[in-house]
């Protein structure tokens, strides 16, 4: 297999530039997501009088110690909604993948101690998300439950939709995917369907409280009077209408509960005997990936330099090289699991979206998954573009990778603007994970571009009219353009959930490794289905 020769210098005072800057908005990122726990912390005493541990205690609690494990989304509703202060980041939840008494699971945390980890229109987003990872892939789901419920603010944004939420949790039962829940707190009105929805469900003595309707809603509704313990605390209904299978008698308790129902189950042992491949580490660092693109996101550079920091032994084999420069494709190893990468060294032409759809052709032959780099300002455009069939070529590349099965991962190293993001399988085109760096944008166009663009439209309909104002085009194209970079950053796009995440670029590889193996495990895994999903009867 071909080695990459890099050309970047990691000693030059280009690619220091280069990781000072990839490192300044990494670190962005973990301040966001440092204050979201600090602000979690604040309420460390508040909660210890009442006996609760925190969330992110629970979650360790919960967590195989030394295991891997991946967060989602920890920055789903950043600034969004009601959240001034970017406390809210994370949207009411921790979420990611790991291991929980040796077996990998989808688990969800609800972080309470941070505006009650009430749900808006974007937490209820991250929700259905993470039941279609788990669905996807075949991940038994773990849920600590307590949580302020929907925020009635935008209860009318959340009900219809939140319904799905509910079917989802039907239909894993019945494909025979495990749903375990500790219920820590309230459950009240639809929140209480979702631990009733589990598989198993536990609950937390004197702390626990399931009803459909809470003492003040049933007092004014029917005029009874009566307790949470009476109406919904965990001794009633784990005693009395069977709700509930198990008892804690605390948050560890419980905890502690969820692990040996995941231990009992023979989760790992229906799977075939499987052997890790022996695999080469990439002979350049991946460390070096702060520093390989270019500050300037208008300066180009060769994505074969991410993949030779990627590539087991910085091997890959260039697929149709002379045939189209812009489009990279080929194959790869990735801790000895084979992938096929298509990465972008500039706009899609007509021959790069004819070699990328045949290579995705190819990768669904051998059912090898696929990676996808994303650097591209879209297809190339102009006479020539449309003359060589730019709309038909780049519609073949659309259909290919809306429709093959194989897995697919993105990852957005630059910027996916356009239609270029849909053929290399943004959000719209249900990637199996995308996941983002620091740096990315993401958007129909960039913010210069679009300025201009209604900066032309605006001065043609003036022109019609007789006078041209040059400040109001100004201001335009300047608001314009000033609005659109805005929305385009990767905070922003991380914020509206068209990423499962913004991961550090020197973890990249690690990341992808675990998805895929993620994915390897998913298709080789049997499972027992059913017609209904497990009911309590």
């Amino acid at each position: 297999m071909p080695i990459i020769e890099s050309q970047i210098d990691p000693h030059s005072e280009e690619f220091a530039q280069n990781q000072e800057a990839m490192q300044a908005a990494m670190d962005v990122v973990r301040e966001i997501e440092d204050k979201v726990y600090q602000t979690e912390l604040s309420k460390k005493e508040r909660y210890a009088k009442r006996k609760m541990i925190l969330p992110r205690e629970r979650l360790a609690k919960l967590l195989d110690p030394g295991a891997p494990y991946l967060e989602l989304s920890s920055l789903a509703g950043y600034k969004m909604y009601d959240d001034k202060d970017g406390t809210g980041a994370g949207a009411g939840s921790i979420c990611g993948i790991g291991y929980v008494s040796g077996v990998r699971c989808l688990v969800r945390v609800d972080n309470f101690a941070v505006k009650g980890g009430t749900i808006t229109p974007i937490g209820l987003e991250k929700a259905l998300r993470m039941q279609q990872i788990a669905f996807e892939n075949k991940l038994p789901s773990v849920t600590l439950a307590q949580s302020g419920g929907a925020n009635l603010t935008y209860a009318a944004d959340t009900f219809a939709h939140g319904g799905r939420g509910f079917a989802n949790q039907a239909r894993k039962s019945a494909a025979g995917i495990p749903q375990v829940t500790v219920v820590h707190g309230s459950a009240t009105a639809g929140g209480a369907y979702q631990p009733g929805l589990s598989d198993y469900t536990i609950m937390v003595r004197n702390q626990a409280t399931m009803y459909l309707a809470g003492p003040p809603l049933l007092k004014a509704a029917t005029g009874e009077v009566a307790t949470d313990e009476e109406l919904g605390g965990a001794e009633m209904h784990t005693g009395i209408p069977g709700t509930g299978e198990y008892l804690a008698e605390d948050d560890a308790d419980g905890i502690r509960i969820a692990r040996e129902v995941m231990a009992t189950l023979p989760w790992n042992q229906q799977l075939p005997v499987s052997h890790k491949p022996d695999f080469k580490e990439p002979l350049h660092s991946p460390d070096e990936l702060l520093g390989v693109v270019p500050a300037d996101s208008k300066k180009p550079y060769d994505v074969r330099e991410i993949i030779a920091r990627l590539s087991d032994g910085s091997e890959f084999l260039d697929f149709k090289v002379e045939y189209d420069q812009q489009t990279v494709c080929g194959h790869m190893w990735i801790e000895g699991q084979t992938v096929g990468v298509i990465g972008n060294n500039g706009p899609i032409t007509a021959n790069g979206a004819t070699k990328a759809a045949q290579f995705i052709q190819l990768c669904e032959q051998s059912n090898i998954p696929i990676l996808f780099l994303h650097n591209t300002t879209g297809f190339m455009v102009g006479t020539e573009s449309e003359q060589a069939g730019i709309i038909k070529h780049g519609s073949k590349l659309i259909q290919a990778v809306a429709t093959a099965s194989v897995p697919k991962i993105s990852i957005v190293v630059g910027g996916s603007y356009g239609a270029g993001n849909y053929a290399m399988c943004g959000r719209g085109f249900d990637p199996t994970f995308i996941f983002a760096w620091p740096n990315s944008k993401t958007m129909v166009m960039g913010g210069a571009q679009a300025g201009q663009v209604l900066r032309i439209v605006a001065e043609a309909k003036m022109k019609k009219a007789g006078q041209v104002d040059e400040a109001m085009l100004d201001g335009l194209e300047k608001q314009t353009a000033d609005m659109l970079e805005a929305q385009s950053t990767a905070l922003a796009c991380t914020a509206r959930m068209w990423d499962d995440g913004i991961i550090d670029p020197r973890d990249t590889r690690k990341v992808l490794a675990y998805t895929l193996d993620i994915c390897r495990e998913s298709a080789a895994r049997p499972l027992k289905t059913n017609t209904f999903g497990v009911a309590r009867l």
